[in-house]
């Protein structure tokens, strides 16, 4: 019976990691359909959220069941618990790639965002598939110190989000209000995405260590 019910967490930890791997393909899809106009791709990115969006709801649904049935305690209620946290993460990241998809969408035939800021975008897009992809690893290994670069990999999106504002409050902006508030919302939505990404890598740290990770991070430092 415990044999059984150890194979239904990990059964869970297995969907979680699949779920990584759909928001991570659904923002490099999304990605590539707002810089290149691919007006195709944006509605498979908009339709295929309602696969993530399934098997968030499965892997709630499961979760909770274990709940009720097993009524488990210590390091494997943990594991439930936690577990229903870091879906409802990456079922958000889905839903901003989906965002992303949907201003392509809006904006074609023209493409959302001016050729000079597609660097900027790309490299956003590219970092926030690597952040999620990460998550998954992390998911799948419960590596905590892996689990811990996610906030200093987070830095680098966080800086081509300024960057991207910077040139939002450039008195040299001739693209227009619309473009500008595109822009914005396309880059809140990466690093939004990259934010919950880094979310799912904090709460391996308490599944695996039983602390929030600044408490271990605390305690995990050399005293003087």
């Amino acid at each position: 019976m415990r044999d059984a019910y150890h194979e239904e967490l990990d059964s869970i930890s297995d969907g979680l990691v699949e779920l990584a791997r759909m928001v991570g393909s659904a923002m490099g899809r999304a990605t590539t359909a707002l810089l290149d106009a691919d007006l195709a791709l944006a509605e498979s990115v908009i339709a295929a959220d309602e696969k993530i969006n399934e098997l968030h709801h499965e892997l709630e649904n499961r979760a909770i069941d274990l709940l009720a049935r097993q009524q488990p305690v210590a390091t494997d209620l943990r594991i439930v618990v936690t577990s229903l946290r870091m879906s409802a993460d990456l079922e958000r990241c889905g839903d901003l790639a989906r965002h992303v998809a949907k201003v392509a969408r809006l904006r074609f035939p023209e493409t959302a965002v001016p050729n000079d800021l597609h660097p900027i975008v790309l490299e956003m897009g590219q970092l926030a598939q690597r952040l999620v992809a990460k998550a998954g690893l992390v998911i799948a290994t419960k590596d905590v110190d892996k689990a811990l670069e996610l906030e200093r990999d987070d830095d680098a999106i966080d800086a081509l989000h300024r960057e991207l504002f910077s040139h939002l409050l450039d008195d040299r902006w001739q693209h227009g209000i619309e473009t500008a508030v595109d822009v914005t919302l396309v880059g809140r939505y990466y690093e939004r995405f990259a934010d919950h990404a880094v979310s799912v890598a904090k709460r391996v740290v308490f599944l695996v260590t039983g602390e929030h990770v600044d408490d271990f991070v605390a305690t995990a430092e050399p005293t003087e």
